[in-house]
Parts: C-alpha cells; sequence; structure tokens
C-alpha cells in the first residue's frame, strides 16, 4: 500500500481526571523524525508515545502535541496541616517577641508556600486513557496517509504508463530514423559529387547508427516502469525505492534526448522528462 507521508489527525479523551485533546502533524522526511509537546502530567509517558508512533509510521516528521485541563475536582485545594502547625508556632513566637505584631488572617496563611496544595489528578488512569486516544489519533493518521497515498499511487501509474507508451513510440520510430539519416548522407554526398568507398561509407553509416542507437535505454525504460509497478504493488514502506527509480528513469531520459537526432525522439525525450518531474515531486512524500 501507498502511504503519503502528510496528514493530520486529532483526538479527545474525557474522565474523572478530566480532559485530553490529541493533535498529530506530519509532513515528508528522509526518516521518522519525532517531536513532541506535551503537559507535565504526560512527560513520564515519552518513551512509550515514541515507541506507538514508531509502530504505526516509518518515515516523516511527526509533531505530536496534547493539551490537558484537569477536572475541576481534581483543582481541590489540600491543606498540609502539620506545614500550618509550624507556620501558626513560629508565628506566636514572633508575637511574644514583638509588641504589637499582628496576626496573618486565614488567607494570608493559606498563600504561604507549602500550607496548600492542588490534589493530583489519577495519573495511572489519565496516562492509560492518554495512550489509548493516542492509538486512536496514530490509527486515524494512517488512514489518512493511506487515502493521500492511494491518490499518488493512481498518478503514478498513470504517468508511468505514459512514459511506457512514449517509449514504445520512440522504439517504432528509430529504424525510420535511422533509413532517413542513411539516405541523407548519401544525398550529401551526391550533392558534393564525391565517389565514396562503398565499405568506408558503409563502415560510417554502421558507426553513426550505433552511436544513434537507444533501443537499449528504451527497454531500461520499459523495466523501470515494470519495477514501479511491482514497488507499488508492495504493502511496505516504498519511498526510497522509487525515489532511486526515478534516478534511473531519469538517466535513461537524458541518455535518450542526448543522443537524438530527431526531432520527433527529442519530443519523446523532452515529454518523458517533464512525467518524471511530476513523479518525483511525488515520491518525495510517499512513506
Amino acid at each position: 500500500m501507498t502511504r503519503s507521508m502528510t496528514g493530520f489527525a486529532r483526538s479527545q479523551s474525557q474522565g474523572t481526571w478530566g480532559e485530553l485533546v490529541w493533535e498529530l502533524r506530519s509532513v515528508n522526511h528522509r526518516y521518522l523524525d519525532i517531536h513532541l509537546r506535551l503537559p507535565e502530567a504526560l512527560r513520564s509517558l515519552e518513551p512509550a508515545i515514541r515507541e506507538a508512533v514508531g509502530r504505526h509510521l516509518s518515515r516523516g516528521k511527526v509533531e505530536v502535541g496534547a493539551r490537558f485541563a484537569p477536572a475541576e475536582a481534581s483543582r481541590a485545594v489540600e491543606i498540609d496541616y502539620a506545614r500550618l502547625d509550624a507556620v501558626s508556632e513560629a508565628l506566636s513566637e514572633i508575637r511574644a517577641r514583638v509588641i504589637d505584631c499582628q496576626a496573618p488572617d486565614a488567607l494570608r496563611l493559606l498563600t504561604f508556600q507549602g500550607v496548600q496544595r492542588e490534589t493530583e489528578p489519577d495519573t495511572e488512569a489519565l496516562q492509560r486513557d492518554a495512550l489509548a486516544a493516542l492509538g486512536q489519533a496514530l490509527e486515524q493518521l494512517s488512514a489518512v496517509r493511506a487515502e493521500e497515498g492511494a491518490r499518488m499511487e493512481a498518478m503514478l501509474r498513470e504517468r508511468a504508463a505514459t512514459i511506457g507508451e512514449r517509449a514504445e513510440a520512440a522504439a517504432a520510430r528509430l529504424p525510420v530514423v535511422k533509413t532517413a539519416w542513411a539516405d541523407k548522407l548519401k544525398a550529401r554526398l551526391a550533392e558534393l559529387d564525391v565517389e565514396a568507398d562503398p565499405s568506408r561509407l558503409e563502415q560510417e553509416i554502421v558507426f553513426t547508427a550505433q552511436r544513434m542507437d537507444v533501443a537499449e535505454e528504451l527497454d531500461r525504460l520499459h523495466s523501470h516502469v515494470a519495477a514501479l509497478e511491482d514497488a507499488l504493488s508492495r504493502d511496505e514502506p516504498i519511498g526510497r525505492r522509487l525515489d532511486f527509480l526515478m534516478q534511473e528513469f531519469n538517466r535513461e531520459a537524458n541518455t535518450l534526448g542526448s543522443k537524438s537526432q530527431d526531432a520527433e525522439l527529442t519530443e519523446h525525450a523532452v515529454e518523458m522528462k517533464v512525467l518524471i518531474e511530476q513523479m518525483r515531486e511525488q515520491v518525495q512524500n510517499i512513506e
């Protein structure tokens, strides 16, 4: 299955601990590059999160962000009575030593460092539910990348088929080109009224025909089309394989263009290069 490296997914989860939202974005990259933006309550899950992403994706720059809003119940204020007693005792000693020292009110006491603390949410339940929600987001992201990949695969197959058709047309043109070139050479010699050595002329025609021969390049283009079809049928990451194939496609098209001494063959080479460039741009985004 052909998969894109571009996609977005979002999942939301709620519990007694509050509300959590995952947002995942991915773009193309040579390797799997994971960037995390996590609230403090989920920091300890970083290894598990990276492992989960790696199970679903093999390439791409992936941004994994989480927004956590604790439930109001989990924000209840707890009083550290031991700390409060210590503060109260210290205040009593100060009042005994300092004349006219006023005692702070209850609100001031609550703001004293260590006297109050917010209760922590159920960390175990939060982390369990967070990983489950992350799994849903990753499934969604994989589906989005697969859907985009299917569109890219259809485009690649269409362009590859057109390249194959161009290669067939070029192969059919080769005998005509060789014959036309030999006739042109003989006509030029006749114009110059030069008596050419038949064996030398035959050697020159054979030599030039070999230099102009692109049958091997056309055969390799057909081979690359078959290799691309095979790669697109594999259920594994194929982006690097396709990138290499694009280089091979381009090499053969360039050679075809450089050897061509015929307008029609040159047109086939140019059109092939346009198609290959369109394919190459898509391949850069395939996993």
